[in-house]
């Protein structure tokens, strides 16, 4: 939205734009990611479209942010606006690879005999709304700057990581059952 080159002129307005364009992105993540997880909820297919297309508009604003921070990256900066271009990068590749699993879970999704059982179903919404939320608060830190949401985040990443495992051995369990579609896959 709002990468001119003219600012190069000014490093530290440069990296404070990078980062405003960064939490923008995550903001436009999020709400796809909130439009897949409500999709993959309600069973209703009429967003899967607007999930891909708003992938693709992710895409593009990773490759721009990409390309400006390269160039902010070679400006005359300090050690520790240095480390800020490094961790935007690394932020900027993690909200995309959020954006690619919203597209990726919207063409599961298409696919013919796609279904879950209830329990399965359950344990999905458990699992995404423990993810929605430590991808919010994320996007809020990297607003923010705010340590205490960024804790919040880690502890929400520990919450993720352990329901997953726990999930996805009851996910084999009902795949091997014939309980679950085999086209669901070991999401």
């Amino acid at each position: 939205r709002h990468l001119d080159e003219r600012i190069f002129e000014s490093p530290a307005f440069a990296l404070e734009t990078a980062s405003s364009e960064v939490v923008h992105m995550g903001e436009v993540t999020l709400n796809n990611l909130e439009r897949a997880v409500q999709t993959l909820k309600s069973g209703d297919t009429r967003d899967i479209q607007k999930i891909c297309d708003t992938e693709e508009t992710i895409d593009r604003m990773e490759k721009m942010l990409t390309d400006y921070l390269i160039k902010v990256d070679n400006l005359s900066l300090t050690e520790h606006q240095k480390l800020v271009v490094a961790n935007l990068f690394y932020s900027v590749s993690d909200i995309e690879r959020v954006g690619d699993h919203c597209e990726n879970l919207a063409r599961d999704m298409e696919k013919e005999n796609f279904h879950f059982t209830g329990q399965a179903l359950a344990e999905l919404r458990d699992m995404s709304s423990v993810v929605v939320e430590a991808f919010r608060c994320a996007v809020e830190a990297r607003k923010n700057g705010n340590m205490d949401v960024v804790r919040r985040v880690s502890q929400l990443e520990d919450e993720a990581d352990n329901m997953e495992e726990e999930l996805r051995e009851r996910h084999i369990e009902r795949l091997s059952s014939g309980e679950c579609s085999t086209s669901a896959g070991i999401v």
